[in-house]
């Protein structure tokens, strides 16, 4: 597992804050989308905290991360069956934002296992290899309750 975290800053000093949005990408080889994603976050002062945590592979230390986790959204990156969306908005009430990822079939089979949740599994999802998407959806949301990030995303 790796992390990369960017904390809060207000007034020109970072704060311990728990982060905004985790990003949690189920293989390293989906860092391109995950540094999609983190660009984004950056270019809004998103905090976040990124990690590779496989729902197949690591489904304890997964479920250790959600339930200790801070973050206000998840953001899941995802290829093949895509678990990983699932398994986290079944561990919590947070929103999560499942991003398909093109490794066999083009990304369908990750796309349609992400639309296809079951009733009381919501997961929102985006385009196939659509990191920016999802992270500008996740700011989107952070908005709602938050002015100075709704007035960055109108200008």
């Amino acid at each position: 597992m790796w992390v990369l975290e960017m904390g809060k800053k207000e007034g020109g000093k970072e704060e311990v804050l728990g982060p905004d949005v985790a990003v949690v990408s189920g293989s390293k080889s989906d860092e391109k989308i995950v540094n999609d994603v983190l660009e984004q976050l950056e270019v809004f002062g998103v905090s976040y905290v990124a990690v590779v945590l496989s729902a197949h592979r690591e489904p304890e230390k997964l479920e250790e991360f959600i339930s200790n986790s801070s973050a206000r959204v998840f953001i899941a990156i995802a290829g093949l069956s895509a678990a990983l969306p699932g398994f986290i908005a079944s561990r919590t009430v947070r929103p999560v934002i499942g991003v398909p990822v093109s490794a066999k079939l083009g990304g369908l089979d990750a796309l349609l296992s992400i639309c296809q949740m079951p009733k009381g599994v919501p997961v929102g999802g985006v385009g196939i290899d659509n990191g920016v998407n999802a992270a500008l959806l996740a700011v989107k949301i952070l908005a709602l309750s938050d002015e100075k990030l709704r007035q960055k995303l109108e200008k």
